[in-house]
């Protein structure tokens, strides 16, 4: 497994958690550094199990990115 796919799971946490804080400004740009992680990581799949965990992520992020959407904003 490629040791970035630590990194980008490391980046997702901390997506989550500012997400968890309705700190919307800090999970979009936490959602772009995990965007950006992994379109580079995709360029350096090399089997089907590194495939597969890519899949996984960019259907997590693609909902992560609906639950920022989600997030109303304080009064």
């Amino acid at each position: 497994m490629h040791k970035d796919f630590d990194i980008l799971k490391q980046e997702v946490q901390l997506l989550i958690n500012f997400i968890g804080e309705e700190n919307t400004l800090e999970a979009k740009e936490k959602l772009a550094d995990a965007h950006e992680l992994l379109d580079e990581l995709i360029d350096f799949v090399t089997d089907d199990e590194e495939l597969i965990q890519v899949s996984y992520y960019q259907i997590l992020l693609n909902q992560l990115h609906q639950k920022i959407q989600d997030i109303k904003p304080k009064p």
